[in-house]
């Protein structure tokens, strides 16, 4: 008698079965595809500029270049493509090229297409772009006023979408109020910084007007509609597939679908497969990043720390265009804006502002940090204000057990939870009153030490529709309505009974095969090491859907759902199988160890001699069975509604808990801060393998702890980026990532048909904040500013920076506050010869030509006028130089100005210097200087840290050079390490260092 118990998988800790072949080196990442024959390679052409019109784009240089196939330009975009569809209702364009003008440094302009890759970005030089320089709008709140500079001069300001809403009645409970508690803050910018960046393989099949294109694209696959739209083919021209693997995403691998375009069209244009892979300056400079907010936001409060009403004033900073799936930022968590919190009533106010920066989308979490930052800021200041103990606010607050599911204020149903049991379980469990002991001791001795908490949810599953609450009602009607999230998944049992799965998700290490795995073998009662899942998407022959991909935490509630779904329905035509057979009920069918069996008898058979019946021996199968055993699912909750009149929206199906705390000392010398305690409790619903959720949770804690202490994009006010290496990017690693202590508490969804909800977004929404409420805690003030680094930190605390040492100058280059990438000097240095012989060396074409490093030649073009040919570098920047350089009010031997500008793929410069010859004894000269410089595109984003470093390099050189023009030893002129140093960054166009 067979008496086999089922086997459990799902809910069991299972090592990744994607680790081995990631181990011994064999995965198969984008740049890894086998390539077609004739293959070509494409370099982007960016704008060093932030905002200017393109008056001319001449490519006829590159092209006569050995190995040169082609250019595509704007011209090229203009008649073969559209602009991409913008996600509010405004007249802007945004194409893959820049057609009329540039409006963030990094914007591709050109696409040199060529044999490979080298021969392609050395003749990126060979194409020359006429660019009129317009002034820039980069700070949020001034773009947002009527009298900024217009990025896009059809929709005549740079506010582009403005929406209010009101839920309840938030202006009673104000005006009942007993306190009314206020703060303004600004999230920045931060980015994913995965170990793979953008990988396009682009093929074009002229015969049929077709694209075949490889990219490590990740979702929402709705743009895949976007990308056909913009390629003017209907939706079955445009095949898109994704590498077997990709090196992290964390969201912005979604910005890869311009490139798809464009590469797409460079293929076209040179008739051959075109191949492009971005690199980190490229990536750091014009990928993507999180959208940076401005939050005003306004609590009615009781005495005993109770919030009645919210007023929330949002202003989002997306960059130079709005980039779909933008709004989304904005509109993910609407219908949660309250967060973990019962406040019933709540007024809202919405804007997207436009700025020279690039644009914006998805980053893991996205909106949710935004969201919660502020919020979870006001409930410690509400606190501090009420004089209460900032977890007894947030304990008054939550949604009360027994709640659930419960209907927030602006449309989300959160599907399940314990909230209050879950706060109570992470202070136990965690250690608080330990912690709270720690600070006490650390005070009593005088050392900063705060604890900062957070609760949030997490939602997931996105509803589709969410976007839309960026249009009015009556608009939505127009448009129609969209909602759902439909998830597929696909099993097929081939002739040997082999099981293959595949999911429409687009994972990037998350570990999606191995639960898929599980899932399967526990269900169909298979071991699983005999299940294969491929997380290969091809839109050409797989199973998909617009909501396909790997965002929004959709994989264990909707695509593992799905799996199962499927599994269930090849379970179902199985067991019909052996019931016939057997001539029993098919509900007493069981599946285990690779049998299938009816409990308590004799019956059984082997799944791969039933299954395969279907294929060998259909005619002996019931007359339902249709023969070959392969099944799609395809799934989506009701609960997901498109958003009504009424302006409610559930915005994601799940919403998980979380619940932060952490203790963290500040040095108080350096300001550096060092987490002593972090403790992360997680309500993911039912987890579906508890290992690898430990492991997103770490990973987003990690990305987090980034975000609040070290990460952040910097743009200047001329508009230059300029955090564009990862010596000024900083990102963490595992040393300077403690181990949270990580908790769980399981309350699955009624939703989700394996009652899971999504996991591993939620600490970057959580941690940052948690981490700045425990340095406001610490240093007891109101204001804190992300990202909390040593400096900033030091400012808060009221240290001011030493005086500078006697006899210690001035630096030797200086970026005036608040200048951007303005470079600023003032010095003096001491040569051989009287002022006359200085004089007229300078004037000299032969003498500049010699001191300057890396120049191929100078030439004088009109009286007092010089052209260079140089090229130079700084860091892992070198590109060649085209610069133009004036001499003016030359008062010989005494003084003269020198103006310089020059340009190239790499960047631009523009710079003015004031030199004054004073004779001195001995027959020697004192030259002084007064210089100003402003840099542009890579140069600029190289960050001061690398620019400074080549400035020593170089200025050596120059002096030492000049020194021995004059007559000199160089041993004599090592202090000669400033004016030179400008001189020849006029002369190169390259504005100071290198």
């Amino acid at each position: 008698m067979t008496t086999t118990n089922e086997r459990q998988y799902i809910g069991t800790r299972q090592a990744r079965l994607e680790d081995e072949v990631l181990l011994r080196g064999q995965g198969r990442y984008g740049d890894e595809v086998p390539t077609p024959p004739g293959t070509l390679y494409a370099a982007i052409v960016r704008s060093p500029h932030p905002h200017a019109r393109l008056n001319a784009v001449d490519s006829s240089r590159a092209l006569e270049m050995d190995g040169v196939h082609g250019v595509l330009t704007g011209e090229d975009v203009r008649q073969w493509a559209l602009p991409f569809p913008v996600g509010v209702r405004q007249p802007m364009e945004h194409w893959c090229l820049a057609v009329d003008k540039v409006r963030y440094v990094g914007e591709p302009v050109a696409v040199v297409i060529a044999e490979n890759r080298y021969l392609a970005e050395d003749a990126l030089s060979g194409v020359t772009v006429d660019y009129e320089t317009l002034p820039v709008a980069v700070d949020t709140e001034l773009a947002a006023e009527s009298n900024a500079v217009v990025l896009h001069e059809k929709v005549g300001g740079n506010v582009v979408s403005d929406r209010t809403f009101r839920y309840g009645d938030p202006e009673t409970a104000f005006a009942e109020a007993d306190r009314q508690v206020s703060i303004k803050v600004r999230f920045p910018r931060s980015s994913c910084m995965p170990i793979e960046c953008y990988v396009v393989l682009a093929q074009f099949d002229q015969a049929n007007s077709a694209f075949d294109i490889t990219s490590n694209f990740q979702g929402p696959y709705a743009l895949h509609s976007v990308m056909c739209r913009a390629l003017q083919v209907p939706a079955n021209r445009l095949r898109l597939r994704t590498p077997p693997e990709s090196g992290g995403s964390f969201g912005i691998k979604q910005g890869v679908f311009p490139y798809v375009v464009m590469m797409g069209l460079a293929a076209r244009k040179v008739g051959a497969p075109v191949k492009w892979v971005e690199d980190r300056l490229e990536h750091l400079q014009g990928a993507s990043s999180g959208t940076n907010r401005v939050s005003t936001l306004e609590a009615a409060v009781t005495r005993e720390g109770r919030v009645t009403a919210l007023r929330l004033d949002q202003l989002d900073d997306c960059g130079a265009y709005l980039r779909a799936p933008e709004p989304a930022t904005t509109y993910r968590m609407h219908g949660n804006l309250t967060g973990a919190y019962a406040i019933r009533n709540l007024a809202v106010r919405n804007r997207i502002v436009m700025t020279n920066k690039t644009p914006t989308g998805l980053n893991r979490g996205f909106g949710g940090p935004q969201v919660y930052f502020p919020l979870e800021r006001l409930m410690q200041r509400i606190a501090v204000e009420l004089e209460l103990d900032p977890l007894d606010v947030i304990r008054t607050n939550l949604v009360p057990s027994g709640a659930f599911p419960y209907r927030s204020a602006a449309g989300s149903l959160l599907d399940s939870g314990d909230y209050p049991a879950g706060l109570e379980k992470g202070v136990r469990e965690g250690g608080l009153e330990e912690l709270i002991q720690r600070r006490d001791k650390a005070r009593g001795e005088g050392r900063y030490y705060g604890i900062g908490y957070t609760a949030a949810v997490e939602p997931s599953i996105s509803n589709m529709g969410y976007i839309t609450m960026a249009f009015t009602p009556e608009e939505r009607k127009r448009v129609g309505p969209k909602n759902g999230a439909v998830s597929t998944a696909t099993i097929s049992v081939d002739p040997l009974g082999s099981v293959s799965v595949h999911v429409s998700s687009t994972p990037q290490g998350q570990g999606h095969q191995t639960v898929a795995a599980q899932i399967v073998a526990e269900t169909l009662g298979v071991p699983l090491e005999s299940i294969s899942v491929n997380v290969e998407l091809d839109t050409g022959k797989d199973a998909w859907s617009i909501a396909s991909g790997n965002y929004s935490s959709r994989f264990s509630g909707a695509v593992a759902g799905a799996v199962y779904k499927a599994a269930l329905k090849v379970r179902a035509r199985l067991a019909a199988l052996a019931a016939e057979q057997w001539n029993i009920d098919s509900d007493d069918i069981r599946f285990s160890e690779g049998r299938v069996y009816v409990e308590g008898t004799d019956q059984s058979s082997s799944f791969h001699r039933l299954a395969g019946a279907t294929h060998w021996s259909p005619g002996t199968t019931p007359q339902s069975e249709p023969g070959g055993l392969r099944e799609t699912a395809f799934w989506t909750p009701s609960e997901l509604a498109a958003p009504g009149d009424d302006e409610l929206i559930n915005s994601s199906l799940c919403y998980g808990f979380i619940f932060d705390y952490c203790g963290v000392e500040i040095d108080a010398i350096t300001g550096a801060v060092r987490i002593d305690r972090y403790v992360t409790l997680h309500d993911a619903g039912r987890m579906l393998n508890p290992q690898l959720v430990d492991g997103q949770i770490r990973g987003g804690f990690a990305q987090a702890l980034g975000a609040a202490l070290m990460e952040e994009f910097v743009y200047g006010a001329d508009g230059n980026f300029q955090s564009g290496t990862l010596a000024d990017y900083l990102i963490p690693t595992s040393v300077e990532v403690p181990e949270p202590v990580i908790l769980h508490m399981e309350t699955p969804s009624p939703f989700t048909p394996l009652g899971a909800k999504g996991v591993g977004e939620g600490n970057n929404m959580s941690t940052p904040v948690c981490i700045a409420n425990a340095v406001a805690d610490a240093l007891g003030t109101k204001d804190v500013e992300l990202p909390l680094t040593p400096s900033k930190v030091r400012t808060l605390m009221g240290i001011e920076e030493p005086p500078r040492p006697e006899g210690v100058g001035e630096p030797e280059m200086e970026a005036t506050p608040g200048s951007g990438s303005r470079l600023r000097a003032r010095d003096s240095v001491e040569l051989p010869g009287t002022p006359r012989e200085v004089f007229d060396a300078l004037l000299d074409p032969q003498t500049l030509a010699a001191i300057i490093p890396g120049c191929h030649g100078l030439e004088m073009t009109g009286e007092n006028e010089y052209r260079a040919d140089v090229t130079v570098g700084v860091g892992m920047i070198r590109a060649r130089f085209d610069a133009r350089v004036s001499l003016h009010d030359l008062n010989p031997p005494d003084s003269l100005q020198l103006r310089g500008s020059g340009s190239s793929a790499m960047g631009s410069a523009e710079a003015f210097a004031t030199v004054t010859l004073t004779a001195l004894e001995g027959n020697r000269t004192r030259l002084d200087y007064d210089y100003e410089a402003t840099v542009g595109g890579r140069i600029a984003s190289v960050g001061g840290r690398m620019l400074q470093s080549a400035s020593k390099m170089i200025i050596g050189q120059v002096f030492s050079r000049f020194s021995r023009r004059m007559g000199g030893g160089s041993s004599r002129f090592l202090f000669l390490q400033k004016l030179w140093q400008k001189i020849r960054a006029l002369l190169t166009g390259k504005g100071g260092p290198s």
